[in-house]
């Protein structure tokens, strides 16, 4: 996985200088193991590749590339989505879902607004803006233009998204859309 090697090469770079740098100065606290050094260096490093690969995930989301989606995602993910009943799996149900939204929004994009990562899981906050000009949970077009915030919890392994939890703000999308009264 290409996407996957930058990543770590970016995030080896820009920890380890500064892990070395730390070993060289003088401890006036306890002294840590060399273990201990290196798993704090571990969180760190994948902490520091999930966000840098959420970037890439907005890319994918954007564009619904097929390539990205099958780089991103497990083909053992599982995506828990509102409005249905069973969640959608792997890099298929994934651009499902995002079928799903273009089918209503044909020009949605997806901006990460920010990050908060610890470990394998990564929660991102986007706001999705778009114009709605296709039925959407059986919501004629209207022609508005819409800006709704999303939060998701992304959990990782082996560099690609294995599980997410999406909250869109469905509320406020279909007051947007006239479809509930403001």
């Amino acid at each position: 996985m290409m996407i996957t090697s930058r990543i770590k090469s970016t995030v080896l770079m820009a920890f380890t200088v500064p892990l070395i740098a730390m070993a060289a100065e003088p401890a006036t606290t306890k002294k840590l193991s060399a273990q201990q050094v290196k798993l704090n260096a571990d969180v760190i490093a994948e902490t520091q590749a999930n966000r840098l690969f959420m970037q890439s995930f907005v890319e994918f989301i954007n564009t619904a590339d097929v390539k990205l989606a099958s780089e991103l995602v497990s083909p053992k993910a599982i995506f828990y989505v509102p409005g249905r009943a069973e969640p959608v799996s792997g890099p298929a149900g994934y651009l499902d879902i995002i079928h799903m939204m273009r089918s209503g929004f044909p020009d949605i994009q997806w901006t990460l607004e920010e990050t908060v990562a610890e470990g394998d899981k990564v929660v991102a906050r986007f706001t999705m803006r778009g114009t709605h000009l296709g039925a959407f949970f059986g919501v004629p077009a209207s022609g508005k233009k819409i800006a709704v915030q999303a939060l998701n919890i992304y959990r990782f392994a082996g560099g690609q998204i294995i599980e997410e939890r999406g909250q869109p703000d469905l509320l406020d999308l279909m007051r947007q859309i006239g479809a509930i009264p403001k």
